[in-house]
């Protein structure tokens, strides 16, 4: 019966559609448009998105030159259209205004960006604006630690049940000091997830995490608030129905009875929610194949639960055994079975996973999401060194009835929550991070790597000169882009070049626009095309009037 709902629920999974869509909210439409000079003055400021905002967690500043603010309100949502926000304005007089916005993507990350815009006809010269910070990261320490401690407690709980009703119920004796710990695990997921909750609504709206009045109301506005809301209440489904399975199951009765079976079954079901809304409501939702994605991250959480659950329910066991010999002859070789089924899923899923999540293999190495993919990989590999002596040296003499066997498991699992606990960790700050955007993979070998700070750089191809020039290369500010184009030293009139701007450090969909010929051979257009803070691909897509179509790539870093 359960091996039917397992494969009827992985079966529904896959049948969900694969989507493309982006992973993080991206500005697609301004008005008045970025840079762009308008009369009369606008009564407000809309910005439209990829996805739909919600505008209690929108910051939007709007200030002239001076740094004076001109808005008349607070964000909100055009009538009709989830994507678009407004923001009304004071009277504004002739010259430029900065526009500077902050908002929650769908999985819980902050997107920062600014822009600006002026009043005319007698602008003036656009000034060098103070942008704030419009770097942010949901990886702080404190969301980490309670995302860290939600997700460790929750696959504990899970993994200790598995232990007592699956693995353990044969050796009869032990099994409710494992009932408790199971117990104290839920607990403790019970009180960390709405904390982390808590913590990250106060830092998404930007208030104070004692201000409880404030944020109660915004707990369940955004998918994210949603899907920790849920996963609270599948967690207290999940204690109840735990409770009721080792309620009611007989381990002196070598065969269980119906009630025993539906019981523990009830039991797995809510599990399997517990362990379904972490994807549902995160990086898997927003990667496609979306039903693949979800998938993977079900049955990766899933293997993981089972062994570090099983690993502490060892040490559990050990413990609390009064025949301590004769109790771990019988539970380590069937949980060593197990673990090593969860070590293989554990590392299919997560490969299939991360093929999916990096664009390019480099990804591993060239950014933060990478990187903290590589600490989770080198840590699971130590734990499996540690089962790999285990299963070799331990279990043999256990079976042999070699009493240090038992004080030799102990420290070696010790030694393997430790370092498992630690991989969960480096898991949590993994899904605290922005993926590396798609289109990393799209750029190919750029020709130079620039910035920060102006950009001059002179690249060969296919016969041609192009001298690249951007100025100042900050962002949020509109930047000069400027392409002298040459061949044999003579300046090549006519030709038709189309810069492109991709944010490579998150999913943010692509700009483009094409330079006017303002001398001869010289191709330039002043643009706000960097909106954040990061690294960017710059693309030069040049036509030249008798020759072959070729593009040009530089990696730029953007500072504020």
């Amino acid at each position: 019966m359960i091996r039917r709902v397992v494969a009827a629920t992985l079966v529904l999974l896959l049948a969900l559609p694969a989507t493309s869509a982006f992973a993080h909210a991206a500005l697609v439409r301004t008005v008045p448009s970025a840079a762009g000079i308008v009369t009369p003055a606008p009564k407000e400021v809309a910005l439209t998105f990829s996805e739909p905002i919600e505008p209690r967690f929108a910051a939007v500043s709007i200030s002239d030159a001076d740094g004076n603010p001109v808005t008349n309100g607070n964000p909100r949502r055009k009538a009709g259209d989830p994507t678009t926000v407004t923001i009304p304005l004071k009277d504004l007089q002739e010259g430029w205004y900065l526009v500077y916005w902050r908002v929650i993507s769908v999985d819980g990350h902050p997107v920062r960006g600014a822009f600006t815009f002026a009043v005319g006809p007698n602008a003036g010269p656009a000034p060098q604006f103070v942008v704030p910070s419009i770097s942010e990261t949901a990886a702080t320490p404190r969301l980490v630690a309670a995302r860290w401690i939600t997700i460790l407690a929750a696959m504990a709980a899970i993994g200790l049940f598995v232990m007592r009703m699956l693995i353990a119920r044969p050796a009869r004796q032990g099994l409710k000091a494992v009932a408790v710990a199971c117990g104290v695990a839920v607990v403790a997921a019970l009180v960390a997830a709405p904390v982390y909750l808590l913590f990250s609504t106060a830092q998404f709206s930007l208030r104070k995490a004692t201000d409880f009045s404030a944020l109660a109301p915004l707990l369940d506005v955004s998918a994210f608030g949603r899907g920790y809301l849920r996963l609270e209440l599948c967690l207290a489904l999940f204690g109840v129905a735990a409770g009721i399975a080792v309620a009611v199951d007989r381990p002196d009765r070598a065969r269980r009875s119906v009630a025993e079976i539906l019981a523990t079954t009830g039991a797995l079901l809510a599990a399997g929610a517990v362990l379904l809304i972490p994807g549902v409501s995160g990086h898997p939702s927003q990667t496609s194949p979306r039903g693949l994605a979800v998938a993977l991250d079900v049955i990766h959480l899933s293997a993981g639960a089972v062994w570090i659950g099983g690993l502490i329910g060892l040490l559990v066991l050990w413990w609390a055994m009064p025949r301590r010999l004769d109790g771990l002859r019988v539970v380590v070789p069937r949980f060593s079975n197990v673990a090593f089924g969860s070590v293989l899923a554990l590392i299919a899923t997560g490969t299939v996973a991360a093929i999916l999540q990096l664009p390019t293999l480099s990804s591993l190495w060239q950014t933060g999401y990478g990187q903290a993919l590589l600490i989770k990989i080198g840590l699971l590999c130590v734990a499996l060194l540690l089962a790999a002596v285990n299963l070799l040296r331990t279990r043999p003499r256990l079976l042999a009835r070699q009493a240090p066997a038992a004080q030799l498991l102990r420290r070696l699992v010790g030694g393997e929550v430790i370092v498992v606990a630690g991989a969960v960790f480096a898991a949590a700050v993994l899904t605290s991070l922005a993926p590396p955007a798609k289109a990393v993979a799209d750029l190919g070998k750029p020709a130079a790597k620039v910035g920060p700070g102006a950009v001059k750089e002179t690249v060969t191809r296919s016969g041609y000169q192009l001298a690249l020039d951007v100025t100042p290369n900050r962002a949020a500010v509109p930047n000069r882009f400027q392409v002298r184009l040459t061949k044999g030293g003579r300046p090549v009139e006519g030709a038709t070049i189309t810069t492109g701007f991709a944010m490579l450090d998150m999913e943010m969909g692509t700009q483009s626009y094409k330079l006017e010929e303002t001398a001869p051979g010289t191709y330039g257009r002043e643009a706000p095309a960097l909106v954040m803070v990061g690294h960017w691909g710059l693309t030069f897509d040049v036509e030249p009037p008798d020759g072959a179509p070729f593009t040009v790539t530089l990696l730029d870093m953007a500072n504020g």
